[in-house]
C-alpha cells in the first residue's frame, strides 16, 4: 500500500508541479488512512470498500478534525482513488459517495496600519537577529511574497540598485517584486551588519539565515514573527497575514487586479478577488507611514556595490520589473 502511495505522489510531483507543502500534506493524509485501513484488517487497495472510505472519514469527524482538514483530506482520497482507477489497481469510484464537509467563506486576517506600526517597533535592531527580522518582515510586507518564497532567497536574487527581489514562486514561475524604501534600508543594513555575523560560510547563497549561519526554515521564521506579535500585544498573525495586508494595501491605493494577482503570484484571478470584498478606508501612502517609524539612514555606496555584483548572474531587468 505504500509503494501505491509513493508512487503517486512522484506523478502528482511532475504532473501538477505542485509545491513541496502541497505533496507532505499529501503524503501525511494517505499514510493516514493506510494507517487506519490496516487497523480495520484492510492490506491492500484492491479489498478497500466505499464503506471503509466513509468509515475513515467518519473517524476524522468522530476525532473533532477541523472542517477544513477534514476537506483537505477527502480531495487527497478522491485524487488517490482516481489515480488508481486509472492504473487499473481498483475498479469502482471508492470515494463516489463520499462529501467533503461544507466550509464557510474564509475571510482572510489582515493587519491594520497601527498593527504594523507596533509589530516593527516591538524589533529591537541593534542585534544581528534583529536587524534579520526586521528586513525580513518589511520585505514580506512590501511585496506579498509567501514565506516560503521569501526564505528561499537568495542574495543573488537582491537587487537594492533598482529596489527589486526575484521570487521563485509555484511550478517555477519567478516574479521581479519592486521593494519600499525601507525595506531596502532595512535590507542593507542587515547585509551590510546582521548577516556577516551570522553566517559561518562565506559561500552561504541564502539571504536569510538562522543562528547557525545556514538558511532560514519557514517553521523558524513564524517562530521569530510569532514571538515579535507577542511583544507588540498582537493575536490571530501568520505569516500570511502579511501577505493579505499587502493585498488590502495595493488594492486600496488603486492598483488593478490583474497586477496585483501577478505580484502575489494566483494561477487564478478569483483567488485575488477575494481582497475586492475587504477592500476599505486605508491610509493613502502605508510607505511612508512605516518610513516615518524607523530611520535606517541611506543605503551604503559600498553595499550597494557588494549587493549588484552578487545579483549580476541574475540578469534582473527592468523590463523584467515592469511584467509583474
Amino acid at each position: 500500500m505504500d509503494v501505491a502511495v509513493q508512487q503517486f505522489i512522484s506523478a502528482l510531483s511532475k504532473q501538477r508541479n505542485s509545491s513541496v507543502n502541497t505533496l507532505g500534506a499529501y503524503r501525511s493524509d494517505l499514510t493516514q488512512l493506510v494507517k487506519f485501513l490496516r487497523q480495520t484488517g484492510v492490506a491492500n487497495w484492491e479489498h478497500v470498500s466505499p464503506a471503509d472510505i466513509a468509515a475513515f472519514v467518519q473517524d476524522l469527524h468522530r476525532r473533532k478534525y477541523a472542517a477544513t482538514s477534514v476537506a483537505r483530506k477527502v480531495a487527497a482520497l478522491k485524487s488517490f482513488f482516481h489515480y488508481l482507477a486509472d492504473a487499473g489497481v481498483v475498479t469502482v469510484d471508492l470515494t463516489g459517495a463520499v462529501d467533503a464537509p461544507k466550509l464557510e467563506k474564509h475571510v482572510p486576517s489582515v493587519l491594520a496600519p497601527e498593527e504594523v506600526t507596533r509589530l516593527l517597533g516591538a524589533i529591537a535592531v541593534d542585534s544581528p537577529a534583529g536587524q534579520r527580522d526586521l528586513a525580513m518582515i518589511l520585505c514580506l510586507h512590501s511585496t506579498g511574497m509567501r514565506v516560503t518564497e521569501l526564505v528561499s532567497c537568495d542574495i543573488a536574487d537582491l537587487n537594492l540598485a533598482r529596489g527589486e527581489i526575484q521570487c521563485h514562486g509555484r511550478a517555477h514561475q519567478d516574479r521581479v517584486l519592486p521593494l519600499s524604501p525601507l525595506a531596502q534600508r532595512a535590507l542593507a543594513q542587515y547585509l551590510g551588519d546582521g548577516r556577516r555575523s551570522l553566517i559561518r560560510d562565506e559561500d552561504e547563497p541564502a539571504l536569510f539565515v538562522n543562528h547557525h549561519g545556514q538558511r532560514l526554515t519557514r517553521q523558524g521564521f513564524w517562530l521569530i514573527m510569532k514571538h515579535h506579535a507577542r511583544v507588540a500585544g498582537i493575536e490571530n498573525i501568520t505569516p500570511h497575514t502579511l501577505r493579505h495586508s499587502f493585498a488590502l494595501d495595493m488594492l486600496s491605493r488603486g492598483t488593478d487586479l490583474r497586477s496585483v494577482q501577478e505580484m502575489l503570484g494566483h494561477r487564478n484571478i478569483s483567488t485575488t478577488q477575494v481582497y475586492l470584498h475587504m477592500q476599505r478606508n486605508r491610509p493613502a501612502s502605508m510607505v511612508s507611514v512605516l518610513d516615518d517609524l524607523i530611520d535606517l539612514g541611506d543605503i551604503p555606496d559600498e553595499m550597494q556595490e557588494e549587493t549588484d555584483n552578487k545579483a549580476s548572474g541574475r540578469g534582473v531587468t527592468s523590463s523584467a520589473l515592469a511584467r509583474t
